[in-house]
């Protein structure tokens, strides 16, 4: 198998960090010309994104991200909590951060956001059909909705409004599989 020919060997490994979210490690690692090399990297328990649609517009949410020092506008999203599938991952923070819920959400794929330093999967849905939930807000977020036309979100993108790679992501999915019938039926079908 020709792709054996880029795998690194994992010699030995160190949990330097272990958080709440984040676990980082340091590990040495035999590369494939016959060397050796350390890695560093997080290890996640990955989240989910959802790209709601309400009245022909896109749900976005806005609220304060600590490490960028910023508020953001982005898609909902959140952490797999443990024993929790995507799915219901993304029916829970769609809820929790907007209100809303959907009995139409559809899987659209995997995203790996930062792979030079993280394991982190964020799994990406569609959700159409949206109706207020019961879920309550995380009492320790400040969170406000934002309904947008997806034409004004794309252009958000470009003026450097939108930033998170995740939105930025969903967004141009939205995009497209509102142009292209045929990528509606291969991923928006029950």
């Amino acid at each position: 198998m020709k792709e054996k020919k880029f795998i690194e060997t994992k010699l030995k490994s160190k949990k330097v960090f272990s958080g709440k979210l984040l676990h980082v490690f340091m590990d040495d690692v035999k590369l494939p010309s016959g060397g050796e090399s350390t890695r560093e990297y997080i290890k996640h328990q990955g989240a989910a994104v959802v790209i709601p649609i309400m009245d022909n517009k896109i749900l976005l949410v806005k609220q304060y991200r600590y490490p960028t020092q910023q508020v953001m506008i982005e898609l909902p999203a959140g952490k797999i909590d443990p024993g929790e599938d995507e799915l219901t991952t993304v029916q829970r923070e769609l809820g929790e951060e907007t209100g809303y819920t959907s009995d139409k959400i559809f899987r659209l794929q995997p995203i790996h956001p930062c792979i030079g330093y993280s394991n982190e999967i964020i799994h990406l849905f569609f959700a159409t059909d949206l109706y207020e939930s019961n879920h309550e807000p995380d009492p320790d977020e400040e969170i406000e909705n934002v309904l947008l036309k997806l034409e004004d979100a794309i252009e958000m993108i470009y003026s450097g409004k939108i930033t998170d790679s995740k939105t930025i992501i969903g967004l141009f999915w939205a995009e497209r599989l509102m142009k292209d019938k045929k990528l509606r039926d291969r991923f928006l079908t029950e």
